[in-house]
């Protein structure tokens, strides 16, 4: 069975019109990311994607210094969920107005967490977005996909949302846990996982080992 090595995208377009989109540092993350895997010698035998353009452009980032990595495997479960969508959702069961994209990031996360908690425990009604039941189904089929048998080490590259949820999963954790993990994760962190044919344990969670340098520390992102 198994190691599972989870990787949240690297920094995406926070602000601008597209945030599904890698920042120029976001691109530079996800290379000195793939330079670390090959300097530890690690070799995937499986890979699997969300279907979002970040997903894709970390794994390609990745792939400038890891060659040889097998064809990914894209599984629209592990894409993010839509906050756009959550937001305009608690907008318009509050009849508060809608935080403009370009609002500063405390005031945006705060809110974002509040309708997190909100989805998660059912009370964020209407809205064009799928239950957080759903959601977690993905997740859970993204997982099972990255545990099976088959293969000795498997390279995940997702978002905060389906990570974070997926740990919960793992330990068991209140759905709610999944919300104050999410709004921790790293760009580029990685989570590690290790599957038996018994169960599957956390050996690690939001590292970033490429980045944890004196020359390099100023460009540890969450956005």
């Amino acid at each position: 069975m198994p190691e599972v090595y989870l990787v949240r995208h690297a920094q995406a377009s926070f602000g601008s019109d597209d945030y599904d989109r890698l920042s120029e540092l976001g691109h530079r993350q996800s290379r000195w990311l793939g330079e670390y895997f090959a300097g530890r010698g690690l070799a995937f035998d499986r890979v699997i994607t969300g279907s979002m353009r970040r997903h894709r452009e970390t794994l390609e980032g990745i792939a400038q210094a890891l060659k040889d990595l097998p064809t990914a495997a894209v599984m629209p479960g592990l894409n993010e969920y839509h906050a756009d969508a959550l937001l305009d959702a608690h907008a318009e069961a509050t009849g508060t107005p809608r935080l403009d994209r370009k609002a500063d990031r405390r005031t945006h996360f705060r809110l974002l967490r509040e309708v997190l908690h909100a989805w998660v425990d059912g009370t964020l009604a209407g809205g064009a977005h799928p239950s957080f039941t759903a959601f977690s189904a993905g997740v859970r089929e993204g997982l099972a996909a990255a545990c099976a048998r088959g293969a000795e080490r498997v390279l995940v590259v997702s978002s905060g949302g389906p990570i974070s949820t997926a740990l919960c999963q793992v330990l068991g954790a209140e759905p709610g846990t999944m919300v104050e993990l999410n709004l921790q994760t790293r760009n580029s962190g990685i989570s590690e996982l290790r599957a038996t044919s018994r169960a599957v344990a956390c050996m690690s969670f939001n590292t970033v080992p490429h980045l944890d340098l004196p020359e390099r520390r100023e460009f540890i992102t969450h956005a």
